[in-house]
């Protein structure tokens, strides 16, 4: 065990340098970079933080007095950083390094997304690694069917967080912007419905916990319905305002250099969206049967 919490902590080490390093060189750029840099380097100082406390936590040994499964909040907040890194990254890139002219900017962005894929790297192999070493044990809430789903909930509707991150998108719309605060309130739910199984407040609850799990996921893929809808019917129809064709978007022009322009986005959002929604229904089916069939 000794050697597992060796492996841990330089893993942390890593991570903590790697999105530090991140924050640090963006922040270098200024602050007129747009909405994309400040949620990129929102991502970069969250994960930072997050490790930090880990890191500090699992030196001083205070692990077994929190309230809630340790080895369950590991896993979540590795995989979570990992795709929030990895969303960072792929945002970051597309929307900067290839506008950017060459020169000292330039370079000092694609070190920044350097480093960003080097923690989502750094935060999969730690996922990985918890995975194998705590697979055996009952106690894994993400070994459960309903854990898997609700982390695959938690890790989609995260990247869907680093598109609309650009307000370009949704503002024009208030149907739009319905499905930004669709995706907020199913993204909430389910951080709350984790944080309830990693505190272990379904043994107080009893029978109640699994309702409420069940009413949590209905909601959820009703208003993903809704959303699924709204989205690309303002984005991509035109007598709502929408742009049915790729070509009617002037960030999609082949004299631009290649990359993910505004119309691929709102395409993305809409698939993503689908893919939750889909995710959603089997979290769904899964607690009615629990509930109502089980017995």
């Amino acid at each position: 065990m000794d050697t597992d919490r060796v492996w841990l902590c330089f893993y942390r080490l890593l991570q903590l340098f790697s999105t530090c390093a991140a924050f640090s060189v963006v922040a270098s750029l200024g602050t007129g970079m747009g909405a994309v840099s400040h949620w990129s380097m929102f991502i970069w100082c969250f994960c930072f933080v997050i490790t930090l406390i880990t890191f500090i936590v699992q030196l001083g040994e205070y692990q077994p007095s929190l309230p809630f499964s340790g080895k369950s909040f590991l896993f979540t907040s590795a995989c979570l950083a990992a795709v929030s890194c990895l969303s960072a990254s792929i945002m970051y890139a597309i929307t900067y390094i290839q506008f950017l002219p060459h020169g000292p900017f330039r370079d000092q962005a694609t070190a920044a997304t350097t480093f960003s894929c080097i923690a989502c790297v750094l935060y999969a192999l730690e996922g990985a690694f918890l995975w194998l070493l705590f697979l055996g044990e009952t106690t894994f809430y993400f070994a459960t069917i309903h854990g898997l789903f609700k982390l695959l909930e938690t890790l989609v509707a995260c990247i869907i967080f680093s598109f609309i991150s650009n307000t370009s998108l949704y503002l024009h719309q208030p149907a739009l912007e319905w499905c930004v605060a669709v995706y907020s309130i199913c993204f909430t739910l389910g951080a709350v419905a984790m944080l309830l199984k990693l505190i272990k407040s379904e043994n107080r609850l009893h029978t109640f916990f699994p309702r409420f799990l069940l009413g949590q996921t209905v909601l959820s893929v009703l208003l993903y319905a809704s959303a699924l809808v709204l989205w690309p019917l303002y984005q991509f129809n035109g007598q709502f305002g929408g742009q049915p064709q790729r070509s009617s978007d002037a960030s999609c022009s082949d004299e631009l250099p290649s990359t993910l322009c505004i119309w691929d986005q709102k395409l993305t959002v809409a698939i993503l969206t689908a893919i939750n929604l889909l995710i959603y229904v089997a979290d769904m089916a899964y607690w009615i049967h629990f509930v109502f069939l089980r017995h």
